[in-house]
């Protein structure tokens, strides 16, 4: 039986992943300052803790894992990491986080390390337009995110990468593109835009309005968290180790976003713009690497998730809880 460590695992994509390898036959060891929210942990074993305490990472990390998943982060959507009032925590939080896994993997003997990057490490000044961002994993350099989270998760690649080349760690990085799905944050600050809109949609009245921040006019992608987690576990059986993208290629205006949303609620709503941190005009996976070398690609329409993450949240919203 593979053993596996997570990191993260009382978060979204965190949990989920747990479930997912919990399904193939792993035994899982899960750690995170919190309970999964939604649903109980199928974690083998759970441990409550911060990994910035390095006393916690040295206990955790008292066995060579086939596998460990490094997703723990401080982290959140646009208004949180756009805002700058949490700068200093998203990239000291995330930095200690980071350094500790590391040294203790590397005493361990750990098999593979995963980590989770982002779509933020990728340079302002290219993706201006909506209509045609780059994003492709070359074009990282040279750096300009557009937010602090960006700098660090660029940092931690770094990190990741010469712990491989001084120290023989075998790592995994993947660029994650807006990761969305049941059993996330969906108010409170540090949703990401679907479950922010789905949440809006479910509380607004019939005829109503709801609210988008800017011209509506900006665009993304957004993939469902069963994609994402075929891509992780796609990724860990390759052999590459350099960053790349995990994300869906269908670009989608935030206006369009929230039409698919109203369009599943059956409601009558109309669009009010507002003032509110926003993060780049344009951005959108660029999928020609992980194609030719792990030869798949996310490919399920951004509508059968938002089908799946509405009822999910209008439940929420309503009380009613449940999966």
């Amino acid at each position: 039986m593979k053993t596996a460590l997570v990191c993260g695992a009382g978060g979204f994509i965190g949990g989920h992943l747990v479930g997912r390898l919990k399904q193939e036959g792993y035994r899982v060891r899960g750690v995170d300052l919190k309970y999964p929210e939604f649903r109980r942990s199928p974690a083998d074993d759970f441990v409550i803790g911060d990994l910035r305490d390095p006393a916690l990472c040295r206990e955790i990390l008292d066995r060579p894992y086939d596998e460990v998943y490094q997703l723990a982060a401080d982290m959140g959507g646009a208004g949180y990491v756009f805002s700058g009032a949490h700068d200093a925590d998203i990239m000291s939080h995330s930095a200690a986080i980071n350094l500790n896994v590391l040294h203790g993997c590397r005493k361990a003997g750990v098999g593979k390390v995963f980590y989770s990057s982002s779509a933020c490490v990728y340079p302002g000044y290219n993706q201006q337009d909506p209509s045609s961002p780059l994003c492709s994993e070359d074009s990282a350099y040279p750096a300009d995110p557009d937010s602090e989270y960006g700098w660090e998760k660029l940092f931690s690649e770094r990190l990741y990468l010469a712990f491989r080349r001084n120290h023989g760690l075998d790592v995994r990085i993947a660029r994650f593109h807006n990761i969305f799905g049941t059993e996330g944050a969906w108010t409170g600050g540090r949703e990401k835009a679907p479950a922010a809109i789905c949440r809006k949609v479910a509380e607004a009245e019939d005829r109503g309005w709801i609210e988008i921040w800017g011209d509506g006019r900006q665009t993304r992608s957004f993939l469902y968290i069963d994609e994402c987690l075929e891509g992780v576990r796609r990724l860990m059986d390759s052999d590459l180790f350099e960053p790349v993208n995990i994300g869906s290629e269908e670009m989608v205006t935030i206006n369009g976003l929230a039409e698919m949303v109203i369009g599943i609620s059956g409601k009558r709503l109309s669009l009010r713009h507002i003032e509110g941190p926003l993060g780049v005009r344009g951005r959108n996976s660029d999928n020609t690497l992980i194609r030719a070398k792990l030869g798949w690609a996310p490919s399920a329409p951004l509508i059968d998730g938002l089908r799946s993450l509405y009822p999910w949240i209008r439940r929420q919203v309503e009380g009613g809880g449940g999966a």
